[in-house]
């Protein structure tokens, strides 16, 4: 949340500050400087509108987390969960609806919101928005079925108390994971051994050291997500990324990571 409001107060803070140029050499000449930023990542943004609309989205819902009744949010998020019980009730809704929660109250928004709008933001620019929607909506609906799957599978032989059809599994991350494999796929050189890297540590560290059933959740999200990329990858290969001028940062569209034209490997 503290993320939040030091993005809208230095949101607020420039267009005060655009504001008062009309009038003061001082803050024209503070515009001038910082333009060329604010445009960028205008652009970038305008480049990836399902990634940053997403963002928005969870945003929010982690908000009324925040300021709502606490006892009002755990009976509301545990009903659109996807655990056992709800997915025999109505499995497409509730599907949906866990899609739009951050889980455990919100945790980690900042992580979340900065993984979205940097790497799979760069992915929608790649794969154009039909396709990373695609891919991210077949990483949670896939991911949270196989997961249920296991879930049954455990409580059935005993492996797992009955508790667990009932418990709330609600999150952003099932989507994120396929995203962000969905960028790795596409990265080059030292840039995709550092997403594989950390992907691999992100993903497969929690499995072995806290071995719940959610930890290999994302693992079955980002097969999933995987897979739904080297299929999009067939249909069509990569869109050539949006010019943006990032020559003042020292970097160039052609870029492995930022741009260029080469395919999947």
């Amino acid at each position: 949340m503290i993320f939040c409001l030091v993005f809208v107060l230095v949101t607020v803070a420039w267009y005060l500050l655009r504001g008062v140029s009309r009038w003061s050499p001082r803050a024209r000449r503070a515009v001038g400087i910082g333009s060329p930023y604010t445009r960028f990542l205008h652009q970038w943004v305008l480049s990836a509108p399902a990634t940053f609309t997403y963002v928005v989205v969870f945003t929010s819902s982690t908000i009324l987390q925040r300021t709502g009744p606490p006892d009002l949010i755990d009976v509301l998020t545990t009903f659109q969960s996807t655990n056992l019980a709800r997915l025999s009730d109505n499995p497409l809704v509730v599907l949906a609806d866990s899609a739009l929660w951050v889980s455990d109250r919100g945790a980690f928004l900042a992580f979340y919101m900065i993984v979205y709008a940097t790497v799979v933001a760069w992915a929608e620019q790649r794969y154009g928005t039909p396709r990373i929607i695609v891919i991210g909506l077949c990483g949670h609906v896939f991911g949270s079925l196989l997961t249920a799957f296991v879930e049954y599978h455990a409580i059935t032989n005993g492996l797992a108390p009955a508790r667990l059809a009932v418990s709330t599994d609600v999150g952003v991350s099932y989507i994120m994971v396929a995203g962000v494999v969905a960028a790795v796929v596409l990265m080059r050189g030292r840039w995709r051994a550092v997403g594989v890297i950390t992907l691999t540590l992100g993903v497969g560290a929690p499995i072995v050291i806290s071995r719940s059933v959610w930890d290999l959740g994302h693992l079955l999200a980002t097969i999933c997500g995987l897979v739904a990329a080297l299929i999009c990858l067939r249909v069509a290969p990569p869109r050539t990324p949006p010019a943006f001028d990032l020559g003042k940062w020292g970097m160039s569209p052609s870029s492995p990571v930022l741009g260029g034209n080469d395919g999947a490997g």
